[in-house]
């Protein structure tokens, strides 16, 4: 799939023809509007450049807020705000030990969505 650059116009039809049964086919396997707000909920998370580095962090090893801020030479609050939106995303997890929380990848998934995405960039 190419990306479309600012200057370039999407293509439209030259002549207006409904393909109906590509139509039904399409919306019988589109998932209710509850899920695909859900699934723009989910995906907001990926959008933000600071989210994005952290979460590809977390792919190596668990980090604590500390390492995770070195990582990116930015604040411990900053990260901790942006670890709380991923938190309640459901794309990281935590853990105390101690007096020092270390943050997690929720599940695989959150692993192959990174992947995937970063080898589509890649391609470009």
């Amino acid at each position: 799939m190419a990306v479309m650059r600012p200057h370039e116009e999407a293509e439209c039809c030259e002549e207006h023809v409904v393909h109906t049964d590509a139509v039904s086919l399409a919306r019988a396997a589109m998932p209710c509007e509850e899920i695909t707000s859900a699934a723009s909920d989910f995906f907001k998370a990926f959008s933000d450049k600071t989210r994005l580095r952290i979460l590809t962090a977390l792919v190596t090893e668990e980090l604590c807020v500390c390492d995770i801020a070195s990582l990116l030479g930015m604040s411990q609050s900053a990260i901790s705000h942006q670890l709380r939106f991923l938190k309640q995303a459901r794309l990281v997890k935590s853990r105390k030990n101690g007096k020092t929380v270390y943050y997690a990848l929720c599940d695989d998934h959150i692993q192959i969505i990174l992947a995937q995405g970063i080898a589509h960039v890649q391609e470009g």
